[in-house]
């Protein structure tokens, strides 16, 4: 029942639209008008500024980080040999946030690509294979520009380095699968935008 509650709970942080409501607050206007019109970081630099971005980042980063612990919280007590264990648990709860942010409840079911929140809710379950993919993804955006591409390579890689530097339990690996093929799925427009030379060039500053 503790790894259920954990799961929901995973949802609804993750459905929190901290972006859509840090422009709300911030400027009054509605971020999915605009830029891309996602909820998330990026497009709040685009279209609001650098400090509601960062605010909306490291929120959204937060809520990832959140979910899991309140999974690992709940449910490290119930470890039996028969039972669902914490990394069951942990690993849905990061998928739970994720699919939160991208299906907000709270938005008609239509949120943002969840990249914060991934980093956030594997910086948790992961950390040493997180922060390799994370340099891989600077690479990526110093070399293309483009904040998708790197979203991209990153996830797409992360599995990988998941199980070459951890090794974890299977319940784990098969949520960095699921966790990366989510992100590549949820950039898809972007990479055509890419082949079709229309994609965003990122810019630290607003447009």
């Amino acid at each position: 029942m503790s790894g259920l509650l954990a799961v929901v709970i995973a949802y609804l942080l993750g459905a929190i639209p901290f972006g859509y409501l840090v422009v709300k607050l911030t400027s009054g206007k509605d971020v999915r008008a605009a830029g891309s019109g996602n909820i998330g970081a990026t497009n709040v630099l685009r279209t609001t500024g650098k400090a509601p971005a960062v605010i909306t980042l490291v929120l959204d980063i937060a809520k990832g980080f959140v979910a899991v612990w309140i999974a690992a919280l709940l449910t490290h007590h119930e470890l039996t040999e028969s039972g669902p264990d914490a990394a069951l648990w942990t690993s849905l709860a990061a998928l739970a946030v994720m699919a939160g942010h991208s299906y907000p409840v709270f938005l008609g079911f239509k949120g943002g690509k969840a990249v914060a929140c991934f980093i956030g809710a594997f910086l948790y379950l992961t950390p040493e294979a997180l922060l390799a993919v994370l340099v891989l993804f600077m690479l990526v955006v110093a070399g293309t520009h483009h904040i998708s591409a790197g979203s991209v390579v990153a996830a797409g890689t992360f599995p990988l380095a998941v199980w070459l530097i951890l090794h974890p339990p299977i319940e784990v690996l098969l949520a960095a699968l699921i966790a990366g093929a989510f992100i590549v799925y949820r950039h898809k427009p972007n990479l055509e935008r890419i082949h079709a030379g229309t994609e965003s060039v990122f810019r630290w500053s607003k447009r």
